[in-house]
Order: C-alpha cells, then sequence, then structure tokens
C-alpha cells in the first residue's frame, strides 16, 4: 500500500496539499475511496481512506492507527567520506532502503568533492528529498535523515554509537567478530575512492573504532556501504 510521510501525529482527518497532494492525484492516479498509509515520521503508521481529492488538495480519514513493524532494532549510522559526482545519491537511496538510521556526509584527505558552504547546503536538501522518497518506497517507519558535510575529526568525535567499525583495504577483523544478534547501534566509517589515509584509520580506531574488512576484495566506495549495511542487518536478524 502507497505510504507518505508527513511531520506531525493526525486526530482524525489529515488535509494533504502541494506536491504531496499532486503526488496522489496525477502521478498516483488515486480516487476517492482508496486506502493509504500515512507516516508521522516518529515510527507510527496511520491507515486512511480518500474522502475528497482534487489536483491541489486531498482529504483523508483516518481508519486506524499502529506501530510501523519495518524498523530494524539496530540503528545503523554511514559515516561516507564524500564521493565524486551522483554516487552518494545512489547511497542514500539504496541504504535507506535496506534499513539505515542516518548518513552522514564526512570530508577525508583523499575527498576529490569538496563544494563550498552554499553548494553543500543545496545538496544536503537535496539527499533529504531522496532519502523521503525511497523511506516511502520501501514503507519505512521513519525517514532516514542525511546531515550535512562535516570533517571526519568532527564526525568521530560526535559519533555515541555502541559499535563503531572502519572499513580498510588494510585488512581487518570479519564484521561478525564485532557485530552481534544482540547489537543495537553501529557506525560504519566508508572511505573515499582513493581509500582512507593510514593516519585517519588510526584517528578513528583511537576512538573506539575496530577495523573492520568486507572480504578480499576491494569494493567501490558506492558499494561497500551498502553491501556493509546488508551484512550488518542480516547478522542482527533484521533481514528476516
Amino acid at each position: 500500500m502507497q505510504k507518505l510521510f508527513i511531520d506531525y501525529t493526525p486526530e482524525n482527518e489529515i488535509i494533504l496539499d502541494g506536491e504531496q497532494a499532486r503526488h496522489i492525484a496525477r502521478s498516483l492516479r488515486m480516487k476517492k475511496g482508496d486506502m493509504l498509509i500515512v507516516n508521522d515520521s516518529k515510527g507510527n503508521d496511520f491507515g486512511c481512506i480518500i474522502e475528497e481529492i482534487t489536483k491541489e488538495t486531498v482529504r483523508l480519514s483516518v481508519c486506524y492507527q499502529q506501530a510501523s513493524d519495518c524498523e530494524p532494532d539496530c540503528k545503523v549510522r554511514i559515516y561516507q567520506a564524500n564521493p565524486k559526482g551522483s554516487k552518494i545519491e545512489d547511497i542514500i537511496q539504496k541504504c535507506v532502503e535496506l534499513g539505515v538510521f542516518d548518513i552522514t556526509p564526512v570530508l577525508t584527505a583523499r575527498c576529490v568533492s569538496r563544494p563550498d558552504e552554499k553548494s553543500a547546503k543545496k545538496k544536503t536538501e537535496r539527499y533529504n528529498k531522496i532519502a523521503l522518497e525511497a523511506a516511502q518506497q520501501s514503507g519505512r517507519g521513519i525517514v532516514p535523515k542525511v546531515n550535512g558535510l562535516i570533517p571526519l575529526k568532527q564526525a568521530v568525535r560526535e559519533d555515541d554509537s555502541e559499535v563503531k567499525i572502519v572499513f580498510y583495504e588494510g585488512g581487518g577483523a570479519p564484521l561478525r567478530e564485532l557485530v552481534g544478534e544482540n547489537t543495537k547501534s553501529v557506525s560504519i566509517y566508508i572511505g573515499p575512492e582513493g581509500g582512507f589515509e593510514k593516519e585517519e584509520v588510526d584517528l578513528i580506531v583511537s576512538n573506539g573504532a575496530s577495523a573492520a574488512t568486507l572480504g578480499k576484495r576491494i569494493l567501490r566506495t558506492q558499494t561497500a556501504p551498502v553491501a556493509a549495511l546488508s551484512a550488518i542487518m542480516l547478522i542482527t536478524n533484521n533481514l528476516e
């Protein structure tokens, strides 16, 4: 069933307008009497029926409320070295579908893409729109946030996850030695196209992280987070 997100908790009626209303009326071609799910962005799903629909406004009545059962019980944060081009857009889309909690682009020594403040802000807005669309498509219970671009040192300093992992082509422990079925929060650090510098790996490790490997093959920067997140979801029983 189609899912949409709003930023408040509704009572008996929901009025949608603007882009959401146009999406329902024009793109989805829904009609009066059709059902859809509205989520309050806090993990609560509201089953709704369309009572009235125009090209610009949709009025819904709430039929039932229930907690979303689509969220993993392990919160995975991704600290992704800022890649070139549109690679991060693919990373955001796929990782939101797989269950990421949030994504933070970081600047590392070998990052080629270094947008100025204005450009970075505009990109962040676009990235969060991609996250919203992916959350709606995949039926998430929340919309994972894409944070603004920050330096690696700041990311490491602010990271408070239970388990911290840096994936490094220089080797490390198998993922199953670091993450278990009962792990509740994990941060993963992914390097740019040229990889992390040794000093950056040392910085992350000195702040409580463990170096890990995803096997003997070297993965691209846009492949590694998807592979790592999938493996963590499997280990923590969130792909069942």
